[in-house]
C-alpha cells in the first residue's frame, strides 16, 4: 500500500535552481511525484556564514519503506555530487524526509517526523504551500498552523524566507 511522503530539498552551491530541478527530476522518475512547491530563497539558519539556500518541498506517493526512501534520497544526493565536509555546511543538494504518512520512525539515522521541521520556516513555508492541511503526527497541528505559530513567535525570528520562483 502506498504512502504519501513529504520531503524538503535545499541547495546553496552552484546553480541552485538547476540542482533542485535535477533532484525533482529524479523523484519524478519514480512515477509518484504528487506536488512540488515554488522555490524559496532562504537565509542559512544553523550555520549562518555560508551562501543563501534555495529550498522547496515535494510530495510523493511511494511503496517504499521509510528506510528505502531515505536510501533513495541519499543516492540522489551522491549521484549529484553532494560532499559532506561539515554538518549543515554548504551543499549542492540536501534532501530531508519530513513526514511519511502518519508513521513515527525513530531509528539510527532516520527520524520521522523530522525532529526540527516545526522550528524551520524554510521547511514549513514550502510545505504549507503544497500541503497546508497535512498534520504533524506528534504535535497534532497542520503545516499551516505550525507555520503561523513560527511566524508569530521567537523561533521564527532571523529566518528570512522569500518566494523566489515557481519550479
Amino acid at each position: 500500500m502506498a504512502d504519501t511522503a513529504y520531503l524538503s530539498l535545499g541547495s546553496n552551491l552552484g546553480d541552485r535552481a538547476a540542482n533542485l530541478r535535477a533532484a525533482i527530476g529524479e523523484l519524478r522518475s519514480t512515477g509518484g511525484l504528487l506536488a512540488v512547491s515554488a522555490l524559496y530563497e532562504t537565509q542559512p539558519v544553523d550555520v549562518p556564514n555560508q551562501p543563501w539556500f534555495l529550498n522547496c518541498a515535494a510530495a510523493i506517493e511511494t511503496d517504499r519503506t521509510p528506510r528505502e526512501l531515505l536510501t533513495f534520497a541519499l543516492s540522489i544526493e551522491a549521484t549529484m555530487g553532494r560532499l559532506r565536509f561539515r554538518d549543515q555546511g554548504p551543499r549542492k543538494i540536501d534532501i530531508d524526509l519530513l513526514l511519511f504518512g502518519n508513521r513515527l520512525v525513530d531509528e539510527p539515522g532516520l527520524k520521522i517526523p523530522h525532529p526540527a521541521m516545526h522550528r524551520r520556516r524554510f521547511v514549513l513555508e514550502p510545505l504549507a504551500e503544497i500541503a497546508p492541511q497535512v498534520q504533524h503526527p506528534i504535535l497534532g497541528k497542520t503545516a499551516r498552523e505550525l507555520l503561523d505559530e513560527l511566524q508569530g513567535g521567537q523561533l521564527g525570528e532571523g529566518q528570512i524566507v522569500r518566494r523566489f520562483q515557481p519550479l
